[in-house]
């Protein structure tokens, strides 16, 4: 599918005329990703394929394929979820033992996907491409309000070493200082033991919609759509996000603990 999608990028920008530097003007991306999509080094994300459908006018032709393409690159239990997560408004994201993968660097993301043992070598680099492609979400043009907490634990935890831990924190950093509707905020070690301790979990709101809860173990995820469950996910982000910092506050800490990784 992705040579598909390639292929039709290709004959669409050719038939129109353009040039990839006039493309990617006209889309608001690199020439240098236009690139790498035309020549299947990159895989397209959910908003380079609706500009490319608004330049074109192809009535959802690149979307299509694209959903196509996210489908069979991402983890078979990660698929439901991949769609609501694009599709959503808001996002309220816990996790107390890694960065989310939605604010993860390069560097990070391959070091959590290796740490684990559980992919092969070219696996690791497919995932490590779905998830930055996946990031895109929170730049679009019209951004999920997006909100994550996080234990300090993951601040402090060695993952790919001190470099890549420096710039993971610098980048939630610039993330936090940049992006108008990212929100970041930390549960401090001082909290004790407190309702987040229970694992991770994701709360999705989309226009239209009941609220959606995402919940990930070792090798699998679930949706759970559940009114009742979705209301006490709901109660349970609210006690964990009571004992976090303030977002700027946040920021501060991030800042001076990236600082201590030398």
């Amino acid at each position: 599918m992705l040579d598909h999608f390639a292929e039709e990028l290709r004959l669409a920008r050719a038939t129109s005329g353009l040039s990839q530097s006039a493309l990617a003007e006209a889309l608001s991306y690199s020439g240098a990703l236009v690139a790498k999509v035309e020549t299947c080094e990159r895989r397209p994300g959910l908003d380079f394929a609706r500009r490319c459908d608004t330049v074109f006018g192809t009535d959802g032709r690149f979307e299509r394929i694209q959903r196509r393409i996210s489908r069979e690159t991402v983890v078979p239990w990660f698929r439901d979820w991949a769609g609501i997560e694009q599709e959503a408004t808001a996002l309220r994201w816990f996790e107390p033992l890694y960065v989310p993968g939605l604010l993860q660097t390069e560097g990070y993301a391959r070091a959590v996907l290796a740490g684990a043992g559980l992919f092969a070598p070219n696996e690791i680099e497919q995932q490590v491409t779905a998830r930055l492609d996946r990031q895109s979400v929170l730049t679009r043009d019209r951004p999920p309000l997006f909100t994550a907490v996080v234990d300090e634990y993951v601040l402090r935890r060695r993952v790919g070493g001190p470099e890549v831990m420096r710039e993971q924190l610098a980048h939630l950093v610039k993330l936090g200082r940049t992006l108008t509707r990212v929100r970041i905020q930390v549960v401090p070690l001082s909290a004790g033991a407190y309702a987040g301790l229970d694992g991770p979990c994701v709360i999705a709101t989309s226009t239209g919609q009941e609220d959606v809860v995402y919940l990930e173990g070792q090798r699998h995820g679930q949706v759970v759509d559940r009114a009742e469950f979705v209301q006490q996910m709901v109660e349970v982000w609210e006690a964990i996000r009571g004992e976090a910092l303030s977002h700027q506050q946040s920021l501060d800490l991030i800042s001076e603990v990236a600082e201590t990784w030398i």
